[in-house]
């Protein structure tokens, strides 16, 4: 199992660092006191969201009347330990203060309240917080607007001006809206994406968009979360995975975990494949910490560290997400035996490419592939004819940019002996693939096998 930081296991942060990404965690306040929760929380990650102190019923329990305390000590150990801060939430339908859930104000009023609170929040930490969730799951699931109290009494235009009272309050943070269940094309994610298009039109200083992905094992589809992360991307935003945990039916056995690592990996791989996509948080550090079991009953183990804070298969898988995009461990980035080197020596391989089915608009393709040497951890590419494109895969990460096609190692197959093979598959949409297409391993072209 992955350790923290010796040369050969790198931290999650160190393979981060070099792919221009960061990795993230909630942090509950509660528990900084606990030396093992905040040494995994300090060594392993370079941004850190507070998972309630930020939100409105800590931080201004009475009008008027703030309580810092939670949010300053989320600070300081931040800037000790050379972290982001992602501030978590400005705006939301949800953990407000009974004065203000139950309380009577006129359209006007409850606008300034808004905006005070923003201005207030965000002035307070300037310069401190460098990403802000101002508006949080502000949609119902078929994407029409959620019927807050802030969309009842003034309108969607609550939005706008949540983000231009924060803008006003620290222009060099960044300014997301965040929501769940909107990591795939459907009709939540459709409703996001009208709106921030129409705020982009009116001008409305809206930096991101962040993705929760609170997922079930068994059922993440990477390249489905990679593309709507990229029509996004395309928007000219930023994209962040922020609140990633995928959960499982109770008792956690080892396919289980097993299958939950392939799905760390693949959401992953997904944000890594979008060069806007700036970074993925994981909901909370370990299982015993978690909040899944207090609201889906019978599920949970959705954290990356089981109960007793021992790193799961989904922490390896992440790591080496990581490592396959770039992210080698913090040793001789040229030294070929250096294990976090992505591209190890492949020796002579040769690989088969069969299009295994075929029809009008798409094929199902299996690749074989034979190294030489061993590896430890491996990444292919290929190129698909023009107009096709990859729609789904199994047994690898994978991503695709143009015409090309890289494929990662699973959390599972990632060692191959010398002499071993290396077997994936997907399948295509808009048109199909071609029989004997030529493959590279690590950059070295396969001989046809």
């Amino acid at each position: 199992m992955a350790g923290t930081g010796q040369a050969a296991n790198p931290t999650l942060r160190e393979v981060a660092e070099p792919t221009g990404r960061f990795i993230g965690t909630a942090i509950n306040d509660s528990l900084l006191s606990n030396g093992t929760y905040s040494t995994i929380a300090s060594t392993e990650f370079d941004s850190v969201t507070a998972e309630n102190v930020m939100k409105w019923e800590s931080v201004e329990p009475q009008r008027g009347q703030y309580n810092w305390a939670g949010g300053d000590r989320l600070v300081r150990f931040a800037q000790q330990n050379d972290q982001l801060v992602y501030g978590h939430t400005l705006v939301w339908h949800s953990q407000m203060p009974d004065w203000l859930e139950n309380g009577s104000f006129s359209n006007s009023e409850l606008r300034t309240i808004m905006t005070n609170h923003v201005t207030t929040q965000v002035g307070r930490y300037r310069g401190d917080v460098q990403r802000w969730d101002v508006v949080n799951e502000a949609f119902n699931e078929d994407g029409s607007f959620r019927q807050s109290k802030f969309y009842q009494q003034l309108g969607s235009s609550y939005i706008a001006d949540a983000f231009r009272a924060a803008r006003a309050a620290d222009p060099n943070a960044k300014l997301f809206i965040n929501d769940y269940n909107t990591e795939l094309d459907n009709a939540k994610s459709d409703g996001l994406y009208r709106l921030v298009s129409d705020l982009l039109a009116q001008g409305v200083p809206i930096d991101g968009v962040g993705f929760q992905n609170h997922l079930i094992v068994g059922n993440v589809n990477g390249p489905a979360i990679r593309q709507n992360l990229q029509r996004f991307a395309d928007l000219g935003l930023e994209v962040v995975i922020t609140e990633l945990d995928i959960r499982m039916q109770m008792p956690a056995d080892g396919s289980k975990l097993q299958q939950q690592a392939r799905d760390y990996r693949a959401v992953a791989d997904a944000c890594l494949a979008v060069a806007r996509c700036s970074g993925i948080t994981v909901w909370g550090i370990s299982d015993r910490d978690s909040w899944v079991p207090d609201v889906f009953q019978g599920q949970g183990a959705a954290c990356p560290w089981d109960d007793n804070y021992r790193p799961k298969p989904a922490y390896d898988a992440l790591r080496d997400a990581f490592i396959a995009a770039g992210g080698g461990d913090p040793g001789d980035p040229d030294d070929p035996d250096d294990p976090g080197d992505p591209d190890p020596p492949t020796g002579d391989c040769s690989a088969t490419f069969t299009v295994s089915n075929r029809w009008a608009t798409g094929s199902v393709v299996s690749v074989t592939i034979r190294t030489g040497a061993a590896l430890n951890g491996w990444r292919a590419q290929f190129d698909l004819p023009a107009g096709v494109s990859l729609a789904n895969g199994w047994n690898g990460g994978f991503s695709q940019s143009g015409s090309t096609v890289t494929v990662t190692n699973a959390a599972y197959n990632g060692t191959v002996p010398a002499g071993g093979t290396i077997s994936f598959g997907f399948q295509t949409g808009g048109g199909a693939a071609q029989d004997g297409t030529r493959v590279s391993l690590g950059g070295q072209e396969c001989a046809a096998g």
